[in-house]
């Protein structure tokens, strides 16, 4: 009997070295992924957070396996953060404008495909990072003018957020912004510049904006009635991306990887982050919304995440969806 519980103890001894040496080259690799460097004292507070966060996510998709959820977590550069960090990025001004501006009207006889995906029509550009800046707001703006751009042109243009960090200053810059401002910017402005002139630094900067570089125009923006998940698939089915604001302050929002997000804590009023609807679909019996973010390709799905359509709202989506007019 002595001998047994010696043997088992060598052996949970032995399994629990293994998974400190596994647990190591996994922190080398998220180090060297990312291009993550700190001070000594620094990397044990890191390290310890990533770990804590590598329990969540086993955990979650354990869970997930056995069907409790509808999407899986994943690390990402997100990972050695805490939720009061990653959190400081989703800077966004509370409340919203109420101008009268024109409000969206779906066309006539709408036949609603079941499945819409305007990344597959050119309408989207690739997936970018707004680094550490809390400039979300810019590229919803980008993101929206883009498509509409391409819709109008049939050239996709890739424009400059760093434009409206530093010249938009009715926004905030790197410490939060609307995009129905800036749309209101660039339709005062005559224009934004293009990415390839303009290119994004992820910090405020002075106003460089040049006129001779302007990749697109546009002349306002048009609401979607809030909170009506319907109007909103119309929208995005026949006139093509749409800015929309959400609660992402959930953990298990920044570090999702798969499937459809469908998390019931997350806020249907508080706001904090703008993001891009580019479409929308059926997951394994599940309806969603196809978002693009604007926290590179290491999150989600290359960027992307499927989150939860007609559940009640999920995370306030539908409650201030825009699309400029070009």
């Amino acid at each position: 009997m002595v001998f047994k519980c010696l043997f088992v103890l060598a052996l949970c001894t032995c399994y629990g070295r293994l998974y400190e040496i596994f647990l190591d080259k996994e922190w080398e690799d998220f180090k060297r992924i990312y291009s993550k460097t700190y001070t000594e004292q620094d990397e044990k507070i890191r390290k310890s957070i990533w770990i804590q966060n590598i329990d969540i996510i086993n955990r979650h998709n354990k869970e997930a396996d056995m069907g409790h959820h509808s999407y899986r977590l994943g690390m990402n550069e997100f990972g050695d953060m805490t939720t009061k960090e990653v959190t400081r990025m989703l800077n966004v001004p509370k409340g919203y404008a109420t101008d009268n501006v024109s409000t969206f009207l779906p066309p006539n006889n709408l036949q609603l495909p079941e499945t819409v995906n305007w990344t597959k029509e050119g309408y989207v550009t690739p997936v970018k990072n707004q680094g550490y800046c809390g400039s979300c707001w810019a590229f919803a703006t980008t993101g929206g003018l883009e498509g509409q751009h391409f819709r109008k042109t049939k050239k996709l243009v890739s424009l400059s957020e760093q434009n409206l960090v530093d010249c938009c200053k009715e926004n905030l810059g790197c410490t939060g912004g609307l995009p129905v401002t800036a749309y209101k910017y660039i339709a005062r402005n005559g224009g934004i510049d293009t990415e390839e002139s303009y290119p994004y630094l992820g910090k405020n900067g002075n106003c460089t904006f040049r006129p001779p570089k302007i990749g697109a125009t546009c002349q306002g923006f048009v609401r979607v009635p809030a909170g009506d998940e319907v109007g909103l698939q119309k929208a995005v089915a026949s006139v093509g991306p749409v800015t929309v604001s959400i609660d992402a302050s959930l953990k298990s929002f920044y570090l999702y990887k798969e499937g459809v997000y469908d998390d019931k804590k997350c806020s249907k009023k508080m706001f904090n982050h703008f993001v891009l609807i580019v479409g929308y679909g059926k997951h394994l019996g599940k309806e969603y919304w196809l978002v693009k973010n604007s926290w590179g390709m290491s999150f989600g799905m290359d960027g992307y995440i499927m989150m939860a359509r007609n559940q009640d709202n999920q995370c306030g989506i539908s409650n201030q969806p825009v699309y400029p007019i070009v």
